[in-house]
């Protein structure tokens, strides 16, 4: 079977500069899926986040995102709901045939997910698997399980009409608040939160820059699997990763020019002329401890 593409490339142009995003979506990615366990509970949560943390109106009001948390008997998978509506519904319309101009609308009407990676909790045992597609690269990052170091204390709040506990730790290069339930006694929650006697409900980072809120919970419908698909990735390290990020942040034009030669990617200002120098704003959520 061939691989099919799409790159779409949508550009704001507000009046203080530039900002682009490059969304992929490789049609061949759900005809190549592998269960690896089956659906105990699905959970809904709304990220805000900062994704430039120089830009104070964002700072003031983050963008919104939906995750969707998949947890099964031994396996959790977090991604983007954002991204997998609009990754669904353009490989819908390439399947269909429909006209450029509407998979060109519906790129747009899907333009604001940013989370392109998922997250896989305990796959294989004792290792957090990642993967993701940075331009035409698809990557595999598999690394040790870390469960944070919470310290629990008797504060109480009630988080989507659940009564919760709060704990607090530091991970990943940021410092956490999370609030949990003892009513759903699943040590789980969203990225890579988890470890506590309960589902974490709400999280933060005390910067305000990531701030997870359950929005629904659902029971997993009956033979419902959670699917992975490992095929045909490059693996890399999570060092690695990370500096694939930052190049492709600080550098965009240069990093597809040197990753996907045959994807033409340039970046022009309202009056049509080429920018130099051009980056995108990175705020990373795991940091250096």
């Amino acid at each position: 079977m061939n691989k099919k593409i799409f790159l779409f490339l949508l550009l704001l142009l507000p009046s203080f500069g530039m900002k682009a995003q490059i969304s992929v979506v490789d049609t061949s990615e759900t005809l190549q899926s592998d269960s690896i366990d089956r659906l105990r509970l699905k959970v809904q949560y709304e990220l805000a986040y900062v994704k430039d943390s120089t830009d104070e109106k964002q700072l003031k009001e983050p963008l919104k995102e939906t995750l969707m948390l998949e947890i099964g008997q031994e396996v959790s998978k977090c991604y983007s709901y954002t991204v997998y509506l609009r990754d669904s519904t353009l490989f819908a319309d390439f399947t269909s045939g429909v006209s450029q101009e509407t998979i060109n609308e519906h790129a747009r009407a899907f333009g604001n997910g940013n989370i392109t990676y998922q997250i896989y909790k305990n796959y294989p045992t004792g290792k957090v698997t990642t993967t993701d597609r940075i331009v035409t690269t698809n990557i595999l990052c598999e690394e040790k399980n870390e469960r944070p170091q919470w310290q629990l204390f008797p504060d109480t709040a009630t988080v989507l009409s659940y009564p919760c506990r709060k704990a607090v730790c530091t991970f990943k290069g940021r410092s956490y608040t999370a609030w949990y339930t003892l009513d759903i006694p699943v040590s789980e929650g969203p990225w890579k939160l988890y470890g506590l006697p309960g589902l974490i409900l709400k999280a933060t980072d005390n910067r305000g820059h990531f701030t997870f809120t359950c929005t629904g919970l659902e029971q997993g419908k009956k033979d419902s699997p959670i699917l992975i698909n490992t095929k045909k990735r490059e693996r890399l390290s999570r060092k690695e990763l990370n500096k694939m990020y930052e190049r492709m942040m600080k550098d965009p034009v240069g990093f597809v020019a040197a990753t996907s030669p045959n994807v033409i990617f340039k970046v022009h200002d309202a009056n049509g002329n080429p920018v130099k120098n051009y980056s995108l704003p990175y705020n990373p959520i795991e940091l250096s401890e």
